[in-house]
């Protein structure tokens, strides 16, 4: 027939298309129903709806708008490069929809899911392709490795997919470089994978390492030193050549407090729950559950911890008959090692530099490649004994869930009260039904093993045909659960989606917004300004700040209602509270008397069903104190008090107290009391603070009357104006601190201060007209073009030298041949 899969007769090209538009066909029957669902556009829940789909479209517009530094729309202001490199920056899926309107982003996001699926088919295929004499077998390899349970777990993030792409082509270009001795793909692939996502990259580079490592000591390869040192050579050149984006977005991290946790005593040894062992092993027996709604480990703390592993049909099945045969090669002694990686947290957290600031197996793609890997060579090979890997396949999966399901679990209830269950699982349903999935799948690939097992192409059509049935029925389940149980879909397409235009309120674009319990990141669908912000790669001085503060800042920025200083502080003027079929107090910024959450805020309109308020005590940006005070003085006030205190005073370091002395008033003879032995002698204005009521209000009027006359954001930064009518003076702007800004007044170059603990002054002439200026350039970009530029000239200089030494070779071995022919 002229269907049938046949090695011998069909090319590489055939199987790679197979891979790709078999695993794009699935992935469309798989989303396309919610997209319809979504009217065109997909959505999830949870990071997909409040960060994917905004991301996207908020730097979309950015980019589009030619404001490539600077993103004011982003917390209270980040670097858009570093803070959205993790995210979209180097994804070559996002470069696409900057074809599209700006509008048009949200309806992109489905199709390229769909795309992504099938570039990990067809990337896993390259890759497999190598180790297999069937090639139908990579095709099967491929669509195991895009519908994996790690694939659809992390659908949640939209942005995993990308690095699960580059990760078997970084393999197969490292394979080429060893075997075929092809040079400067590997150079290729290295740069790839650290433009398209850092953070992975840093574990793909270490699993590399150990990659290369197993092979030379089993003697997969021969190891030759020459070439142990060009391919150190295209890894430098790969790694450089990504600085343009790298460096910035290095710089743009450091200071964050997610990543300056190192391993440290027991934790480092011993997961800190136990349940995580467990985890580990459960991932890669049933189907991937879900991020944020844990069933099988309640009590891991593993949310969104990317713990799943598991193989549509095969499960482990063909990992563990692999592993059971007499072989003693490098795949089976790196899986073997890998899973040790997996159970002791400092070996697990070198996967992410040795951050430990929290639990990620964000690296389990790794795994299972090479789960994939050891399956496909399985079903090649002969001489497996399946009967003994089925029965220890089945023995855990049923062992597992019996444990689970069936142990007692005594509770105590609020009343005190206990009460006996059994199970330990945290719902029941789901439980059951990842269990029945689980023993089904098994079944299936039991009997197509028997039926078609050595008889090709059969059994190939028969185990992609299973894949793609068990891979479409489990994946449904999980992703129709987690659609059915977001919050915030209707919402989104109801009142948010491309509806910024009827956002409309005067000195919108020069202030900043609330959102009192709404969808997160609401302003960035908008586009507009927002102290509220779920993003976790932002500036370290806004992280900076709110620790001062003593306000939780860890992957959101949403201050609490009783720190309501904090709104005029930064610039913030109105406030949205979604009112649209929500009668819970809980979720709205009014008590049942009426009453608002925070004072000084009144009712001015209702836009998209979300209620406005006006701040009466609104600062408009850029304002001058007429009080200073140390960061000394200011650690005195009690914490719940300070977003109120800091309207006060421009809090300083020492240094700037008295580098500024004829502003601040600094006495080196009064303030050696608080530097001295005995602080607590020192004598503060902040001793006789008051707080709430007239004195607030007061001290909001004082400060607006001390603001620019006009403020403006820019392309490259912003712009504002102030008539300074007495002596010098220290202006304030509640825009994060960056070493990229640069300020001029009127045309003349100034010094910016780091002040009250994040953001940022500059000194005013007294008694004139200043039209202040700040620019901004990203930290390190052009730094990092110049390296990138630099390793491009390498990468030609060393290409040139390849072909080069290539043809000369060439040469050498003709003019041996025909010495030879003459000789005979």
């Amino acid at each position: 027939m002229a269907t049938r899969l046949n090695v011998s007769t069909h090319k590489f090209r055939y199987y790679a298309l197979l891979s790709f538009f078999t695993a794009l066909a699935a992935a469309c029957v798989l989303f396309i129903p919610y997209i319809i669902a979504g009217d065109g556009v997909m959505y999830y829940y949870g990071d997909f709806n409040a960060q994917e789909i905004p991301f996207y479209q908020m730097v979309h517009g950015s980019i589009q708008n030619g404001q490539l530094g600077w993103s004011y729309t982003t917390d209270l202001g980040c670097d858009l490069l570093s803070s959205y490199s993790f995210y979209l920056m180097g994804s070559p899926f996002f470069w696409i929809t900057l074809l599209f309107p700006n509008s048009f982003v949200p309806y992109l996001i489905g199709p390229l899911l769909i795309l992504k699926f099938a570039f990990s088919s067809l990337s896993a295929f390259i890759y497999l392709q190598r180790y297999v004499k069937n090639k139908s077998f990579a095709v099967l390899g491929g669509i195991l490795y895009a519908f994996s349970g790690f694939s659809i777990y992390n659908i949640f993030f939209f942005h995993f997919h990308e690095p699960m792409i580059v990760f078997p082509l970084l393999l197969a270009a490292l394979d080429s470089f060893l075997y075929e001795k092809r040079r400067g793909i590997f150079a290729l692939a290295v740069f790839a994978g650290c433009v398209v996502n850092y953070y992975f990259f840093a574990g793909q580079a270490l699993f590399v390492a150990i990659y290369y490592l197993m092979l030379a000591l089993t003697k997969t390869f021969r190891f030759r030193l020459k070439e142990f040192f060009l391919l150190a050579l295209e890894v430098i050149i790969g790694f450089a050549a990504a600085a343009f984006i790298l460096l910035p977005s290095v710089l743009g991290l450091m200071g964050n407090p997610r990543l300056n946790s190192l391993p440290n005593g027991w934790n480092s040894l011993v997961h800190s729950s136990p349940q995580r062992y467990w985890l580990s092993v459960l991932a890669f027996l049933f189907p991937a559950d879900m991020p944020a709604f844990p069933v099988f480990t309640p009590q891991s703390n593993c949310k969104w911890a990317s713990v799943a592993g598991w193989l549509p049909l095969f499960g482990m099945t063909g990992m563990i008959a692999y592993l059971q045969t007499r072989k003693r090669d490098w795949l089976k002694k790196l899986i073997t090692l890998l899973i040790l990686f997996a159970f002791v947290p400092v070996l697990n957290s070198m996967f992410q530099l040795l951050n430990s600031s929290i639990y990620y197996a964000r690296w389990y793609y790794m795994l299972v490649l090479l789960a994939i890997l050891a399956t496909v060579r399985a079903v090649e090979d002969n001489e497996v004994n399946w009967n003994r890997a089925i029965a220890w396949s089945v023995g855990l999966t049923v062992g597992a869930a019996a444990l689970i399901g069936f142990m007692p679990n005594t509770v105590e209830n609020e009343d005190g009260t206990t009460e006996t269950t059994i199970g330990v699982q945290a719902t029941f349903d789901r439980f059951w039904i990842y269990v029945l999935m689980a023993m089904i799948s098994l079944l299936a690939f039991v009997l197509i093993l028997k039926k078609f097992h050595g008889r090709s192409p059969h059994f190939e059509i028969a185990s992609i045909s299973g894949v793609l049935a068990v891979a479409l029925t489990v994946s449904t389940f999980n992703i129709c659960t987690g659609y059915l149980s977001s919050s915030s879909t209707e919402t989104i397409k109801r009142d948010i989606l491309n509806l910024g235009d009827n956002v409309k309120l005067d000195g919108l674009e020069k202030s900043r917004c609330d959102f009192y319990e709404c969808v997160d990141n609401t302003a960035m669908y908008w586009k507009i300004q927002s102290i509220n912000c779920f993003q976790s790669s932002v500036s370290s001085s806004i992280m900076e700040f709110y620790n001062a503060l003593g306000i939780t800042r860890d992957v959101a920025s949403r201050p609490e209602t009783e720190n309501y200083g904090l709104r005029a502080l930064l610039s913030c003027r109105y406030l949205f509270d979604y009112k649209y079929d929500n009668d819970n107090e809980d979720c709205s910024f009014t008590y049942e008397n009426g009453k608002t959450k925070m004072p000084y805020w009144k009712q001015i309109k209702t836009i998209n069903n979300f209620t406005v308020y006006e701040n009466e005590c609104y600062i408009p940006m850029g304002f001058v104190y007429d009080s200073y005070i140390t960061q000394e003085e200011f650690e005195r006030i009690s914490t719940s008090h300070r977003s109120e205190a800091i309207l006060n005073a421009m809090v300083l370091t020492k240094e700037q107290m008295e580098k500024y002395s004829e502003i601040t008033g600094y006495d080196k003879e009064d303030y050696s009391v608080l530097y001295g032995e005995e602080p607590d002698n020192f004598e503060s204005e902040t001793d006789s603070y008051l707080y709430g009521g007239d004195y607030y209000t007061e001290q909001c009027k004082k400060l607006a009357a001390s603001s620019c006359t006009e403020f403006r954001y820019t392309k490259t930064g912003f712009e504002a104006q102030y008539k300074n009518d007495s002596g010098e003076a220290l202006m304030f702007f509640s825009i994060p601190y960056s070493d990229g800004f640069s300020a001029k007044i009127n045309g003349k170059p100034v010094q910016i201060e780091k002040v009250n603990y994040g953001f940022m002054a500059v000194k005013l002439p007294a008694q004139s007209e200043c039209d202040i200026v700040f620019s901004y350039e990203t930290p390190g970009f052009l730094t990092g073009v110049k390296i990138s530029l630099s390793a491009l000239a390498a990468f030609i200089l060393y290409m040139t030298a390849v072909v080069g030494f290539g043809i000369r070779k060439k040469k050498k071995a003709e003019l041996r041949c025909k010495n030879q022919e003459i000789a005979d």
